[in-house]
């Protein structure tokens, strides 16, 4: 669904300019829901609006399904945006028309996409518990049923991509648990894929994957052990993710830096291969 190697964004104005990726490499497969994680500034706000046709790349290869996002036309952007990714913003008031009710700020992108169906954006609503309150304007929902609403915008014209920004940042934890249960009801029962952002490792904790982003480059990857556990989690236990480095095809991998500090490591390494594993050490 999404490959991205080398991806550069460069933000420049007449005194500044900023490299907010520099040369990141991501895959996300195809009906996968997975997390990205990292500090602020790390990069991955840039790269979530590159992948949601909000801001365009400078170099590399950005490609989703069968879209080239580095050599689309200004039309071709509109129809990518309406039709093969859905955003939400972490933010309601960037996801919602507070003057319509819920259930015609689900419809509003059908009318816009030139894909009117009532049926469907109630059945959305449906989906995401608002049954009985998809006739509600905005201000008699409280700010979980808001973004449940933002949900079923961004499902509204069947995207094959769905991208959330901090979801769960505005929302209690019985909340938050309740938006990823929806999050996984989608993934499993429709098959788009999933890549959510977020600062709360206890949100990532709950996909399988788990991508760090670190200086404008994927640093760590994080795969569950026993994907399994995704649906039915046993109260009290944990789940387990093994971490993994990401090595690039030159060759790059970028070592956490906290093992780097322990060795006293600055700008140059010593590596040996002693037949099985490959040691880095403080020069000599």
């Amino acid at each position: 669904m999404i490959h991205c190697e080398g991806l550069v964004k460069i933000y420049k104005s007449s005194e500044v300019e900023v490299v907010a990726l520099q040369g990141l490499n991501l895959t996300v497969e195809d009906g996968e829901m997975m997390a990205i994680i990292g500090n602020s500034g790390s990069g991955k706000s840039t790269l979530l609006n590159i992948l949601g046709g909000l801001d365009r790349p400078s170099a590399g290869t950005a490609v989703v399904g069968d879209w080239d996002l580095l050599k689309m036309t200004e039309p071709q952007l509109v129809e990518y945006k309406r039709h093969t990714v859905g955003f939400i913003w972490q933010n309601n008031g960037r996801n919602l028309l507070p003057y319509m009710t819920a259930l015609e700020n689900v419809e509003t992108p059908m009318m816009l996409g030139g894909k009117y169906d009532r049926a469907y954006a109630k059945q959305l609503l449906e989906w995401v518990g608002l049954k009985d309150r998809m006739h509600s304007r905005l201000y008699q929902l409280s700010g979980g049923e808001q973004q449940r609403v933002a949900i079923a915008i961004s499902l509204s014209n069947k995207p094959k991509l769905l991208l959330a920004d901090e979801p769960t940042g505005s929302v209690d934890s019985e909340t938050s648990d309740r938006i990823m249960d929806i999050f996984r009801k989608m993934n499993r029962e429709l098959g788009i894929s999933i890549v959510i952002v977020t600062h709360d490792l206890e949100l990532a904790n709950k996909v399988d994957r788990i991508v760090a982003i670190r200086d404008g480059l994927t640093s760590t990857e994080f795969v569950k052990r026993n994907a399994s556990l995704d649906t039915e989690r046993v109260p009290g236990s944990k789940e387990v993710h093994e971490a993994f480095v990401i090595i690039d095809r030159a060759g790059r991998l970028q070592v956490p830096r906290e093992y780097l500090e322990a060795l006293s490591i600055d700008e140059r390494a010593t590596l040996e291969f002693d037949g099985e594993r490959i040691v880095i050490t403080q020069p000599k």
